[in-house]
């Protein structure tokens, strides 16, 4: 069964059917051609395949594409060139925060979204505030010291 979805995507209305147990995850990596999204844990847990729906982070592994009709979608391709992009870029890459790059995506995203809601305050927390807003996007590789002095950094935190 098709259901009509109207949605906002990277900033570019999109109008159209998706099969109703569609996945959101596979909806835009397989229908949309944004594969910055990635695959891996399936059940929730990982944070690679993490998206913002209207500014909060989701799992589209296990969000229906249905579910976004009248929202805002951004995925790391409508975060890339951003001015917030560049600061964690450089923020990243000062800290050596990135080895194979598979969770960095979802770990950026979910880093927007909590400088959102920050927004306005002088700092928006101490480095275990970000921790634990951080906790459900796992690395494989790098570890957590560099991906949190990044943060840290990039959203303004204390030590």
């Amino acid at each position: 069964m098709m259901e009509k979805v109207s949605a906002t995507i990277n900033g570019t209305p999109f109008k159209g059917e998706v099969p109703a147990e569609e996945l959101l995850l596979d909806f835009l990596r397989d229908r949309l051609g944004l594969t910055g999204t990635k695959q891996s844990c399936e059940v929730q847990v990982c944070g690679v395949c993490t998206v913002l729906v209207d500014g909060n982070p989701v799992s589209s592994c296990c969000y229906l594409a249905v579910d976004i009709d009248g929202r805002e979608v951004e995925t790391i391709e409508g975060l890339a060139g951003s001015d917030f992009h560049r600061r964690a870029a450089d923020a990243f890459m000062r800290h050596a925060a990135v080895q194979c790059g598979f969770c960095t995506a979802g770990m950026l995203l979910t880093a927007k979204a909590l400088a959102a809601r920050g927004a306005g305050d002088e700092r928006l927390g101490d480095r275990d505030e970000i921790a634990t807003a951080m906790s459900g996007n796992l690395c494989r590789c790098t570890g957590y010291r560099s991906i949190l002095d990044s943060l840290t950094e990039l959203l303004g935190g204390t030590t």
